[in-house]
């Protein structure tokens, strides 16, 4: 059956990719962009099953205007995809404000103002799936990506708690978590530090300390099939990895983890009095 999805940053890269698979297979879709010139060979090819919309997603104000026009223009809305978001390169102490504050406008707050957007409308209908796009580095944390790290821990932990907040409604939120892309990711998607001599050395050694090879980097049109079925799922999961390399390396890092904390529960347990 053939849903009404609204996806944003979607005129390059996953957002575009999965918009084109949707409109293939017969969905509606609304589809934002700060600038939809990128859209347009969609919407002359889907005419009126497609609805591009301008949108900068850090205006609250516009990112409600722009779910409620696509709800309207369509007369329903099925699937929310949080898609919008870019990367912020640099070490922690390379990063200055203006990048920091940016980013996490994007990367949470516009993902937050979407999500509140569509919530009233998926409570009205008792229905209705919110899909963020976070990354296995919302999971866990690499050199040189830390604040990106943090936007995408951020997203994680609202999703989370969003999840059983809108359960009893009816409405199911996921979390899909990315490993590496051959998107533009890394180059014209984002943002750069300006950089400190000293951690020269470890961003130059830094696919090497990870162990990756070109055949860990996905390739986008492989994911068309995973984000179908779970926009068509009953029963969809809080979280779901794309690529290969997230659950493996999630089961060592978090093994990791609780081996540590377990060796330091005494101390914890201390602490409670």
């Amino acid at each position: 059956m053939a849903k009404t999805i609204f996806i944003t940053g979607a005129s390059r890269g996953f957002g575009k990719l999965w918009a084109e698979a949707f409109l293939k297979r017969g969905d509606k879709v609304a589809a934002t962009s700060r600038n939809i010139s990128g859209l347009q060979d969609l919407a002359d090819q889907y005419g009126s099953n497609f609805l591009p919309i301008a949108l900068d997603i850090t205006n609250r104000e516009q990112s409600f205007a722009a779910v409620n026009q696509a709800k309207d223009h369509f007369g329903s809305l099925d699937v929310v995809i949080n898609n919008a978001g870019y990367g912020l390169l640099g070490a922690v102490e390379e990063v200055n404000e203006a990048e920091t504050k940016a980013v996490f406008e994007a990367n949470v707050f516009g993902t937050l103002w979407v999500t509140q957007a569509a919530l009233p409308i998926f409570r009205a209908q008792n229905s209705g799936h919110i899909i963020q796009l976070s990354s296995v580095l919302g999971v866990w944390s690499l050199p040189t990506l830390g604040i990106y790290n943090a936007t995408k821990f951020a997203v994680e932990g609202f999703s989370e708690a969003l999840a059983s907040e809108v359960q009893p409604f009816g409405i199911h939120v996921t979390l899909v978590e990315p490993n590496g892309y051959t998107t533009d990711f890394g180059g014209a998607s984002a943002v750069q530090s300006q950089g400190i001599p000293a951690y020269q050395a470890l961003k130059a050694g830094l696919g090497q300390l990870e162990g990756l090879t070109a055949d860990d980097y996905g390739k986008p049109e492989a994911t068309v099939a995973a984000i179908t079925k779970l926009v068509d799922s009953e029963n969809p999961p809080l979280r779901l990895f794309l690529g290969k390399i997230g659950y493996a390396k999630t089961q060592r890092i978090y093994a990791e983890k609780l081996e540590t904390w377990k060796s330091w529960n005494e101390v914890a347990v201390e602490a409670h009095g």
